[in-house]
């Protein structure tokens, strides 16, 4: 299964989250990744969520 890194900052650059995780595709690494953020706090934080290859598959600023 592919590789996903789901990433959180805050404002000043702080590092909140840095998560690796698998997934089948894109759309349900783009699915845990949301689950991931919500139950986390971060959702309304700066975040992404890339592949292996660094296609941007979720992106909040």
């Amino acid at each position: 299964m592919p590789t996903y890194t789901l990433t959180a900052f805050e404002r000043d650059g702080e590092k909140l989250l840095d998560e690796t995780f698998e997934a089948a595709n894109d759309e349900e690494a783009k699915k845990i990744g949301e689950q991931k953020l919500r139950e986390r706090g971060c959702w309304e934080k700066t975040h992404r969520c890339v592949n292996a290859s660094g296609k941007l598959i979720l992106f909040h600023r």
